[in-house]
């Protein structure tokens, strides 16, 4: 007794037609395999996947080609633009930027070449690009802000590289302006990334636009002094610093009446490598010159009267 013949005496008849008919396919395929006309078609397959393996070879030598020389060609192209940007007057910041810009443009256009010699659909593949461009885009949209604010920084040039700036209470010199960041390094040797969406919507002190700068100092003087012997004390101090200039002369008046002194500002212009040494120095030859004349710096007191 057979397992056909067990199943077909204890099944319905719905199920003896369904048995049948999986005994009639099986059939069908011993028969397909077997006979002369069974080898004929599994040749024709067989000869069907050949042609279909050596067409597919054929295209992944070719994209392969193509790729290998088109990364020469771009290589070529690069360096083309880098001498042309370095024999041009233009802002490293600039340079880099074009530089990775056109890279990135021809690994795009490699990158369809070999797809389309792959025999991929390009439209397809264009829209499904433009798709996840747009994906990326919406998770990236901050990111989006600080390229865009990059162009403008590199087209409008509120700074450039090595100009020292003051921006969101930050300030140093500017070390490189990157697609989505601006590195700013301060006097202390930190470097500070600022995104570029918010540099080119923001208040940003230039102080390298032009080439002098006011050292601006304050001092205080005990109530009781007299101004104009202070005055005096301070302007022979800073005559005799060269690198202040001369013209415009240099400015000294009482500007406030503080709790515990009398406060005079003085301001002096210099240039803008000389800013930050000449300042300091300012205020020892004023502390020397004080110290000198006898006229007394104030302390923070307070007076109580009692009843």
């Amino acid at each position: 007794m057979t397992l056909f013949s067990i199943l077909t005496d204890g099944a319905s008849d719905s199920s003896r037609h369904a048995i049948d008919s999986v005994k009639q396919v099986a059939r069908t395929l011993v028969e397909d395999v077997t006979t002369t006309r069974g080898i004929s078609k599994l040749q024709d397959l067989m000869g069907q996947l050949a042609d279909w393996g050596l067409l597919v070879g054929m295209r992944i030598v070719a994209a392969l080609v193509i790729f290998i020389i088109g990364r020469y060609v771009i290589r070529g192209i690069n360096l083309f633009v880098k001498r042309l940007l370095q024999a041009r007057d233009i802002d490293p910041s600039v340079k880099s930027f074009l530089e990775s810009m056109v890279n990135a443009l021809l690994m795009v256009l490699l990158g369809v070449a070999v797809i389309s010699k792959l025999g991929i659909e390009t439209t397809s593949f264009a829209a499904l690009l433009a798709s996840f461009g747009v994906a990326v885009g919406m998770a990236l949209s901050g990111n989006l802000q600080n390229f865009a604010g990059g162009l403008l920084i590199l087209i409008f040039r509120p700074y450039r590289v090595g100009d020292y700036i003051e921006t969101q209470g930050e300030e140093g010199y500017v070390v490189s302006i990157q697609i989505f960041h601006t590195v700013v390094r301060t006097y202390k040797g930190t470097d500070i990334y600022l995104p570029n969406g918010q540099m080119s919507n923001t208040m940003i002190k230039n102080f390298t636009k032009e080439p002098a700068r006011m050292a601006e100092w304050i001092i205080g003087i005990d109530y009781g002094e007299q101004v104009e012997r202070a005055e005096k004390a301070i302007r022979n101090a800073l005559m005799e610093e060269k690198r202040i200039r001369k013209s415009p002369a240099i400015y000294i008046a009482v500007c406030n009446l503080g709790e515990s002194s009398v406060n005079i500002t003085v301001r002096g212009w210099v240039k803008q490598q000389d800013y930050f040494s000449t300042l300091h120095d300012g205020y020892r030859r004023i502390y020397e010159a004080f110290n000198r004349e006898g006229i007394n710096f104030p302390y923070p007191q307070m007076t109580i009267h009692q009843k």
